[in-house]
């Protein structure tokens, strides 16, 4: 079945998933290495030992992805589910502290080549795993430097990790451009990640949001910074977040500020095409106009 807004279906849809209270924080890093994930499993981390219900929408396929920094044994994804080979509660994966985890590469990799069907039967699994969730977290792949899920995160916080050396300083301007030229994106949450301290994230970030207003037009703000510390090093290793590895360290408390202002971020009300809502439906909508451009050229 196509997706025609306002249809019975789609208004369905929206009556459920409306039901659903979940704020949803896109992550993402300009490349591979920048630091996006370890921030996803930190910020998921803080969350959880705050009583708040997590969800961690892996979109990685790389050895550094959530699974692997949290020491969990994953074989499958969303997609088996969507194609019937297994129930959700044989993907889900289960965390410390009650933090769940979805992975999602492969499922977001097959997006343009899913039949409606099937993308109606994702946004039934990400409804399915997001339900009783107060947060849920998309560690979003970045490819070439664009990344759909943050193209198509509206309203929503999305939060850039903004590496503090030269190249991850320039890979990242690339990206905020791309985002702000392609996608009309006007705002950016901003993490500074490996500085030594908070004098250097605040001059990396005032750099970049002065060029960013001058020459783009796009606002951002500063959410805090994550401070260069072998204790989060070593607690990578241990495939454990830094708070449970080295609680009270300078880490954890930078992370612990990090999700503080995060959730003072103001989100989309959910009524009005913001938050889990809108974001899928936004999902829909660009699936099904890639598959017309795909059959309009063939």
């Amino acid at each position: 079945m196509r997706y025609e807004p306002g249809n019975d279906q789609a208004e369905g849809l929206r009556r459920l998933l409306a039901r659903s209270a979940a704020r949803v924080v896109t992550v993402v890093g300009a490349r591979e290495g920048l630091g996006a994930t370890s921030v996803v499993v930190n910020l998921a981390a803080q969350w959880a030992s705050e009583g708040k219900r997590v969800l961690v929408l892996d979109e990685h396929v790389s050895a550094s992805n959530v699974p692997n920094q949290l020491g969990l044994k994953h074989r499958y994804d969303a997609l088996n589910v969507v194609r019937g080979d297994k129930q959700l509660s044989e993907v889900m994966l289960a965390g410390g502290n009650g933090v769940c985890v979805l992975p999602a590469a492969r499922a977001m990799q097959a997006l343009p080549r899913l039949e409606a069907a099937e993308r109606e039967r994702l946004l039934g699994v990400l409804r399915q795993a997001a339900h009783g969730m107060d947060v849920v977290l998309v560690d979003a792949a970045a490819r070439e430097g664009h990344s759909v899920s943050a193209s198509l995160s509206g309203d929503e916080p999305l939060l850039m990790v903004l590496n503090g050396t030269a190249s991850g300083i320039t890979e990242s301007y690339a990206m905020l451009k791309q985002m702000a030229l392609q996608n009309g994106r006007s705002s950016f949450d901003i993490v500074v990640n490996k500085v030594k301290g908070e004098s250097e994230a605040r001059a990396i970030f005032d750099n970049m949001a002065q060029l960013a207003l001058r020459n783009l037009q796009v606002r951002l703000e500063y959410m805090g910074y994550i401070p260069v510390d072998e204790k989060l090093k070593r607690a990578t290793q241990l495939c454990q977040p830094v708070a449970e590895a080295f609680p009270g360290g300078q880490c954890a408390g930078a992370f612990a500020a990090v999700a503080q202002n995060l959730m003072q971020v103001s989100g989309s009300d959910e009524e009005e095409g913001g938050g889990l809502v809108g974001l899928m439906q936004r999902l829909i909508s660009r699936q099904h106009s890639m598959g017309n451009v795909v059959a309009a050229i063939t």
